[in-house]
């Protein structure tokens, strides 16, 4: 149950944009469902460093903990992280990319991508 709402998480979790260097606390709350039927939260408690690449990309890095609250089930306090990046390939193009984790008690840790293209009309 736990590794489907971490899977389920770690699919819909939001990607950062670096707008300024440095530091920063991220706190996100990630809901899965199936249908109507509601899977349970997982809430990241981040702390982060962004910066840019260049004159037209950026970084980030976060980590921390993850409370996993499956609908249900016991409460478990998890490891999470993300680090991604964003290009601009033109004034109104852009691509951005994630890989993020979460660790699963003893079992195997789960992972997750993300890669997009974002185009500005």
């Amino acid at each position: 149950m736990i590794r489907s709402i971490a899977i389920a998480a770690l699919g819909i979790v939001g990607s950062a944009s670096a707008s300024l260097a440095g530091p920063y606390a991220n706190i996100e709350a990630n809901s899965g469902f199936i249908g109507s039927n509601y899977l349970g939260t997982v809430t990241d408690l981040h702390v982060g460093y962004e910066d840019a690449l260049g004159e037209s990309a950026s970084y980030y890095i976060q980590g921390g903990p993850a409370i996993v609250s499956p609908d249900g089930g016991d409460q478990e306090t998890e490891l999470s992280g993300k680090i991604g990046l964003s290009a601009d390939v033109t004034d109104k193009l852009g691509v951005y990319g994630e890989l993020s984790f979460i660790t699963n008690g003893s079992d195997d840790a789960g992972y997750g991508s993300k890669a997009g293209v974002k185009y500005s009309f």
